[in-house]
């Protein structure tokens, strides 16, 4: 049975209520074994909201205690403050720690603020870029997966300019390599793999844009000589669609909302991140920190849940 680390996320979100709703989950715990990164005095105060009964008494002995000064959390919940960064990215650091350690075989990720984050100083925007800084990693692979349907991302946290300018043949080429070997990783060792249009019905052959022309289909082009089984472009209004009843087995989505929204509207709660490329397993909510209903009692675990058994399958 594997052991994750389930990491508290920022503790004015709602990261601690889901985390240790998903701690106390009696199913999870005949999945695999939890290792709750947090804030001891922060999380008993979430699991009383959430009516969980003796936590400590029952779930003391699993809870990694990382620091926090914010001893009311719910007086301050819902606001960006340098503490509550500090608190998650130590969480972070903790949770790598205990997997380069062999403790723990994979992380779970509850949600960080990145305004948070920046006021505690720390020097990244999210949380591949923390865990890339952490192992060393110098690409890590974000792939999201929902109820069958798996995305991969060319591009990440730039804006949509920038992102339409790095559809390269040479990224892409490269994306296809490492997506396919990812799906490997865990497991899928058959099934094609569909390289998104960016562009309106991928272009209409120049018609409302040239990247296709000029990157696509020479990259599936390449790919395809190598032997890798890839079709694209593929009009980015229906390609998910179709990997979503399995002509394909994953979509690689050129920037952050075109695979995003796909994911999103098909099951939000169970739209999971799962990060390749490191030196263990990292999964995560895709969702944020949700400071309108944070310290209510009302947030909803079946993200955490659904990362965390992620997670110990794919360990």
């Amino acid at each position: 049975m594997k052991t994750i680390a389930i990491t508290m996320g920022d503790p004015l979100g709602v990261g601690p209520e889901i985390a240790v709703q998903t701690l106390a989950d009696p199913a999870l715990r005949q999945q695999c074994k939890m290792i709750l990164v947090g804030d001891r005095s922060i999380l008993a105060q979430a699991a009383a909201l959430c009516g969980i009964a003796d936590f400590e008494a029952k779930f003391g002995g699993e809870i990694e205690h990382v620091p926090c000064n914010l001893s009311a959390p719910q007086a301050y919940a819902g606001t960006v403050q340098a503490e509550a960064g500090r608190t998650a990215y130590a969480c972070i650091e903790r949770a790598h720690e205990l997997c380069t350690q062999g403790v723990c075989q994979a992380v779970a990720t509850a949600p960080i603020n990145k305004e948070s984050l920046k006021a505690a100083q720390v020097p990244y925007i999210g949380h591949t870029e923390i865990f890339a800084g952490l192992t060393g990693a110098a690409d890590p692979l974000t792939m999201f997966e929902t109820t069958g349907l798996r995305i991969f991302f060319l591009t990440r946290h730039l804006s949509l300019r920038q992102a339409c300018d790095q559809v390269t043949a040479n990224r892409v080429l490269d994306y296809i390599r490492r997506c396919t070997a990812a799906l490997r990783n865990i497991g899928i060792q058959d099934g094609t793999l569909a390289v998104a249009g960016l562009n309106p019905h991928s272009g209409e052959h120049g018609l409302f844009g040239t990247e296709e022309m000029d990157a696509i289909v020479p990259a599936v082009a390449k790919a395809k000589e190598e032997g890798y089984r890839v079709e694209g472009p593929v009009s980015a209004d229906s390609v998910f669609h179709q990997a979503h009843i399995g002509r394909y087995a994953a979509v690689l989505s050129l920037y952050h909302d075109q695979g995003h929204i796909a994911a999103k509207t098909l099951d939000f709660h169970r739209t999971i991140s799962v990060t390749h490329g490191l030196p263990y397993l990292r999964t995560s909510v895709d969702h944020g920190t949700a400071f309108d209903i944070a310290w209510k009692g009302i947030a909803d675990p079946i993200s955490m849940k659904e990362a965390t058994r992620l997670a110990a399958l794919y360990a």
